[in-house]
């Protein structure tokens, strides 16, 4: 019996700015954005948008597309960084949003006998998610899950993290049934706790801030979306933490090199071009070329052998990225479905190939796996129509952007909106305060 992904799903938000523009308006050479890290857009949430909302839309195309029946689903299992609440799971809601939609056709509170959680390990946390739901469904193979990755990738205003902005979501139905992709259960797994990116709670003296409430303690932590990041440690870390958990798979399968046997590899991509430039020097010791100085890195990463690699086995896995932009859990699974959808449109048969993942989370955790593509991966793969959608989306202007970074706008940008969105919050009454109420609008 196999076990993997039988279907998938996706949403990337509506609106987006042109990295061009993000770059003249800080000064920096497109090209250093466009050409060296591969970013051409950054999308965006709205301001009725967040990990929420993108979690139920993909949940609710994932149901929609292949006609899945809620009742069906024995967990849902939600990897993300940008939980609304430090005890309310972020599912939690994506599942209720999801249910009122489906109400009508399947009664209330369908998903009722639904196990729920969300995982947190930075951008690994979703991995963790389908690692977990597939060990499930090894035991239980009449059951299925749903993995969904959701994430808003936000940077402070004119950081260096500010270009890999981004968000989405990505939604996958494990089971019996791999329709998309059988996965092997071999994982390679390097972990080691480190501050190269992080999200803590900030300090400050209730006198230093503006018309504190008199009940609010002297000494006052406040939470934030933007993190605490040092990228070229980060950078390192993720390098040594994957060539870990690569030389972990290498030795719990036996195989000398295991890239050989991956028509494509699936990084996490913080941004396009980052799983090119970090797998230098795995594909350096598997082939004993000197890499001890800089130079030397770089004489292997502009070879023509590498490059032909990359061209082979990462690069159509970046095409959505460069769309998009870091999508933290969701980027390796948009990885994945980039790199099928551009095969689907080139009418690539792919039966049988062997898919190769390294995934990474800040703090700092690396998964290495592997996947074989099914025979019917074509027809989960024809309901996506990843680029079209990718086209039909709103660029706004940079005034537009900083206003919604700052969250200054009173209203949506796209107010005729359909889909999921937020209400309100509850602000008055004190055994709600902070309850977040979400609507659907056809």
């Amino acid at each position: 019996m196999t076990f993997g992904i039988e279907a998938a799903s996706y949403y990337v938000p509506s609106l987006y700015v042109e990295i061009k523009d993000l770059a003249e308006k800080r000064g920096i050479e497109p090209a250093k954005l466009e050409k060296g890290l591969g970013l051409h857009k950054m999308a965006l949430p709205d301001i009725h948008e967040d990990a929420a909302t993108f979690a139920a839309e993909a949940l609710l195309k994932l149901m929609n597309d292949y006609h899945l029946n809620p009742k069906e689903i024995a967990r849902i299992y939600l990897g993300t960084e940008s939980a609304l609440d430090a005890a309310k799971s972020t599912a939690s809601y994506a599942m209720q949003m999801v249910e009122k939609v489906l109400e009508n056709e399947f009664g209330e509170r369908c998903f009722k006998n639904c196990d729920v959680v969300d995982m947190t390990f930075a951008c690994i946390g979703a991995v963790d998610a389908l690692h977990n739901s597939l060990d499930f469904v090894r035991v239980n193979p009449d059951k299925k899950a749903v993995v969904i990755a959701s994430d808003y990738a936000k940077y402070e205003l004119a950081s260096s993290g500010e270009y890999t902005q981004g968000g989405g979501a990505v939604a996958l139905l494990v089971s019996a049934k791999p329709d998309l992709l059988e996965i092997e259960n071999n994982w390679g797994v390097a972990t080691e706790s480190v501050f190269d990116f992080f999200k803590p709670r900030r300090h400050f003296n209730k006198e230093d801030l503006k018309d504190a409430p008199e009940n609010f303690p002297d000494k006052i932590e406040i939470f934030t979306d933007e993190p605490v990041f040092d990228g070229q440690y980060s950078n390192q870390c993720y390098q040594d933490r994957i060539k870990e958990a690569y030389d972990h798979y290498k030795q719990i399968t036996g195989t000398a090199k295991p890239y050989e046997n991956w028509k494509y590899m699936i990084f996490h991509l913080p941004y396009a071009y980052h799983g090119k430039r970090v797998f230098t020097e795995i594909y350096s010791l598997e082939n004993t070329l000197p890499y001890s100085n800089p130079e030397e890195q770089k004489a292997v990463a502009k070879s023509p052998e590498y490059i032909q690699f990359i061209n082979d086995t990462i690069e159509r896995s970046q095409r959505a990225s460069s769309e998009i932009g870091n999508m933290y859990t969701a980027s390796i699974f948009m990885a994945l479905l980039s790199a099928l959808q551009v095969s689907f449109d080139e009418n690539k048969e792919l039966s049988g190939k062997e898919i190769g993942f390294l995934g990474y989370g800040s703090g700092s955790k690396s998964k290495v796996f592997a996947g074989k593509v099914s025979e019917n991966w074509k027809s989960v793969v024809e309901k996506w129509d990843l680029f079209e959608n990718l086209k039909n989306r709103t660029a706004i202007d940079f005034e537009t952007y900083e206003k919604l970074h700052r969250k200054q706008l009173g209203k949506s940008v796209n107010e005729n909106y359909k889909g999921f969105g937020l209400k309100n919050v509850e602000l008055q009454n004190p055994f709600l305060k902070g309850a977040r109420y979400y609507d659907y609008q056809k």
